[in-house]
């Protein structure tokens, strides 16, 4: 099983950001792990103490936690889960938070052998656009402590497609990247979230987002690029060297269970999937009643089977056919020849020892590809 660990407190909301997290106020922190700690060991008795293969404590700004509250959380982690001998333990962090040795020491004590730093650009006049709280000297100073710290993986997180930005600017931040030396780079395309500054500047009319040939040419060359420097491609945005892949990710994409604790955090256990209360006092209630996971929604046949090929095709590794035969109850390759004759000839696609793959100039069109996939997916059971 899969366990993640949401952990909702940021210093600042940033401007693109849709996700759960608040700016904490005092005390708040506390509570929270006293939550976490209760919700731990509610679930650890539900799942009889379950096995677990990797950790990911996301956010949020996990590393925004004192020290001493993150030990007591990873001691109600264990206390509630078998960790398996071989764990990846994953924590997001900003650099301006984790650029401090006694939390480096303390994420070495606690077992995290993969750090993944929110770094999103190595331009100041980028950052502030965005809303980050750190500057580019800060995000190379946390990169080097961590690399220095002695974790097994250091993970950049960069976006792309940012307003401005043009193809040299990536290319720019992304070769100042590789001369830190991660052992992980993730790129993402700036997307604009409903109801975020961001958003509702550019409806306004207020951002030049970059046209759609030069994110393209942002997308292609910028993965060339890192292939070029010994970062394998092995999903649309993520890139590693060998055996540095993110092992948490590929167990979302491979459709295995996870067990997410704290506000808004997501499960899906069999074919159930259910989502955590984002208010505090709604999670705590929730937890005091023991009702958590009582609404869970159910997942069909055509949902699972929609969810293996758009997390699949997503992966470099493509889409099994058999799987898929085995799933569907019939062949994906026979039900579409004409669309897929059409996409193999515009180089969108590779089918090849018993796998669907898309090409990278493929992936930048995955949601159209997979859309016309899904027209033809046979119905719910």
């Amino acid at each position: 099983m899969l366990l993640y660990v949401h952990v909702p407190f940021c210093r600042s909301k940033c401007r693109y950001c849709a996700f759960h997290s608040v700016v904490p106020a005092p005390g708040q922190m506390r509570r929270y792990v006293e939550l976490l700690e209760a919700e731990a060991a509610l679930w650890g008795r539900r799942l009889h103490r379950p096995r677990v293969q990797t950790l990911h404590l996301g956010g949020g700004t996990p590393s925004l936690l004192p020290p001493a509250l993150l030990e007591r959380l990873v001691r109600a982690l264990r206390a509630n889960f078998r960790f398996d001998p071989g764990l990846e333990f994953g924590m997001e962090a900003n650099p301006e938070s984790a650029a401090d040795w006694t939390m480096m020491e303390t994420l070495g004590r606690l077992g995290v052998t993969r750090l993944s730093l929110g770094v999103q650009s190595f331009d100041d006049n980028d950052l502030a656009l965005l809303g980050r709280p750190h500057t580019a000297a800060q995000a190379e100073a946390a990169v080097r402590l961590a690399l220095g710290a002695g974790l097994r993986s250091v993970s950049l997180d960069l976006i792309w497609g940012l307003p401005g930005q043009r193809l040299h600017h990536w290319l720019a931040n992304l070769k100042r990247a590789v001369r830190l030396g991660p052992q992980h780079i993730s790129c993402y395309g700036l997307t604009l979230e409903p109801g975020t500054p961001l958003e509702l500047q550019e409806r306004a009319g207020g951002l030049e987002l970059p046209d759609e040939g030069e994110q393209q040419r942002m997308y292609l060359q910028g993965g060339e690029f890192l292939e070029s420097e010994g970062y394998l491609q092995y999903e649309i945005s993520n890139f590693a060297r060998m055996g540095f892949e993110c092992r948490h990710n590929m167990g979302y994409w491979e459709a295995r269970p996870y067990l997410g604790l704290g506000p808004a955090a997501v499960s899906t256990l069999g074919a159930r999937r259910w989502k955590n209360p984002e208010d505090q006092d709604a999670y705590a209630a929730a937890i005091r009643d023991a009702t958590l996971g009582t609404d869970a929604e159910p997942l069909d046949s055509q949902t699972r089977l929609r969810e293996m090929v758009m997390l699949r095709l997503r992966t470099t590794r493509g889409l099994d056919l058999a799987a898929y035969r085995q799933a569907a109850g019939r062949d994906l390759a026979a039900g579409n020849q004409p669309m897929l004759r059409a996409l193999r000839q515009r180089d969108l696609i590779r089918l090849a020892g018993g796998r669907l793959r898309l090409t990278r100039p493929g992936m930048l069109v995955s949601d159209a590809i997979i859309a016309n996939l899904f027209a033809d997916l046979p119905a719910a059971k």
